[in-house]
């Protein structure tokens, strides 16, 4: 019987490269029959951002996902998991997050995938602020209610 996976969770400034962090994910592996992932982007707003600044607190970041992360191995039969959270100022169309989800079967790693991406959007430790194109002071963004509300599905005992 293969070992329990073990997740990675990495919060760094750099880029990742999403085909990458699949093929060393799967490497190896003959009892991997899918692999969902969830690639997340800067986005533009409508031309008004020069960048999206990510700011976190080393050590509680990485904690927090990796608690987060055993928790979706605890809850569905994964092969493998990798959570890459990017800080520091990101540009529109750059990496922002990445997350691999890998399993014998497409419906583990699409539900584990989605599980940590609502907690990602709703409850990660990372403070966002936005920097304008025009040079206005930006603003740091409010986490959005829908983003709680898709979270709260996943409810259990341990999470809350």
């Amino acid at each position: 019987m293969p070992a329990a996976p073990v997740p990675t969770v990495r919060i760094q400034r750099h880029d990742f490269d999403v085909a990458a962090e699949i093929a060393g994910l799967a490497r190896g592996r003959s009892d991997i029959g899918a692999v969902v992932t969830f690639s997340g982007l800067c986005r533009d707003e409508q031309g008004a951002l020069s960048a999206l600044e990510l700011e976190h607190y080393p050590g509680m970041a990485e904690a927090e996902i990796g608690r987060i992360a055993a928790e979706a191995l605890e809850r569905w039969p994964l092969q493998g998991l990798t959570v890459i959270h990017r800080h520091g100022k990101i540009a529109p169309g750059e990496n922002i997050v990445l997350v691999v989800a890998a399993s014998a079967h497409r419906q583990a790693a699409f539900e584990a995938a989605n599980f940590l991406m609502d907690y990602l959007k709703s409850r990660a430790p990372f403070w966002k602020k936005e920097h304008r194109v025009d040079g206005a002071e930006g603003g740091w963004v409010e986490a959005r209610q829908a983003d709680a509300v898709a979270a709260g599905r996943w409810k259990s005992p341990r999470s809350e």
